[in-house]
């Protein structure tokens, strides 16, 4: 009788041991002015799960999943979220304010608004200035960055498995940031031969109808932006962008912005300009990265920033960014 009883409490526990171990993700999110009826977890640009919106206007679903760091598309915006098998995770937002408006509850919650919190940091630092400064500042700003992204990770509740690769994550773009700036020295020697020759041309599909040319802005200083939707530094220079069009709405200058995003994706440019309320001329791009302009100006990484004069010129082929004082004072030299 002993061992009928001590057989039927081991199946018992053994049981409960296995109830209480989820082997799948309980994933849902409320979505405040959302644009889509459907989000997307992808890895590495390919598609994990669509998770379509139900009849109350969440998104919900399960997922059995490798632990990891994934890719959340919510319409056109793009956010990090951790998963583990175990976790319970619910998701609040706003489309409107996107990463300042993202709050995580549930199993997993902590890590995800870690994440969160960490884009916010992430646009704190002006990536464009210091890739555009001299190499003893972008070392000593760089490592700065470094060194603050590990210490927000001391934090003994964190899932290790998170911090792991929280650190693996700062040291690949650290190294990549690296490489980036080291490339951008090379490549700036080329592309200044550029300046003062006769700008390449182009003839690219206008959001506002029809075609527009280089040669439509003959007369006036062309500021380009060559940028995609999918550039997450491209989006962090939109704000500065605009405020340089609202001072120089009355000067003789002309603000083009090109997407390079390949043509599936054309709706997702138009849905962006239009959401993004994006001023300036929007142009879209023949063929990507292989449109002969991109190709004319050794276009490899965006953004990309370039100055024209009234003539054709180039001014400069690698302009400053928005977001740097040096633009501002380089247009005022030439408009004022």
């Amino acid at each position: 009788m002993k061992k009928i009883v001590f057989v039927v409490i081991v199946f018992m526990f053994s049981f409960l041991s296995h109830a209480q171990v989820k082997k799948y993700v309980t994933f849902q999110a409320e979505v405040a002015n959302r644009t889509r009826d459907s989000i997307f977890i992808k890895s590495n640009r390919k598609l994990i799960k669509t998770i379509k919106v139900d009849k109350n206007g969440v998104f919900k679903d399960t997922l059995n999943i490798a632990t990891g760091r994934y890719l959340l598309e919510i319409g056109n915006e793009i956010t990090i979220v951790y998963l583990k098998n175990g976790f319970d995770l619910k998701l609040k937002m706003d489309t409107k304010q996107f990463d300042e408006s993202i709050v995580y509850s549930g199993k997993g919650a902590l890590e995800n608004n870690f994440l969160a919190k960490n884009s916010l940091f992430e646009e704190q630092t002006n990536m464009g200035a210091l890739l555009e400064s001299n190499e003893f500042d972008f070392k000593k700003g760089l490592d700065t960055k470094k060194v603050n992204d590990l210490k927000r990770l001391e934090n003994k509740k964190l899932d290790p498995e998170f911090v792991a690769l929280q650190k693996k994550s700062i040291d690949e773009n650290y190294a990549n940031v690296v490489a980036f700036y080291k490339q951008n020295l090379e490549s700036n020697l080329a592309k200044s031969k550029l300046n003062n020759s006769p700008s390449p041309t182009f003839d690219y599909l206008n959001y506002a109808g029809g075609n527009t040319k280089l040669e439509d802005f003959k007369g006036k200083y062309v500021y380009i932006d060559v940028w995609a939707t999918w550039c997450g530094p491209c989006r962090q220079e939109i704000p500065f962008l605009k405020k340089a069009e609202e001072k120089y709405h009355d000067k003789n200058i002309a603000f083009i912005s090109i997407s390079i995003d390949k043509l599936k994706d054309q709706e997702k440019w138009k849905a962006m300009v239009k959401e993004k309320e994006l001023s300036g001329v929007q142009l879209f791009a023949d063929n990507d990265w292989n449109s002969k302009f991109v190709q004319e100006y050794k276009i490899t990484g965006i953004p990309r920033f370039i100055l024209i004069d009234p003539n054709g010129n180039i001014v400069k082929a690698d302009a400053a960014r928005p977001s740097s004082d040096e633009l501002m004072k380089e247009l005022d030299s030439l408009l004022n």
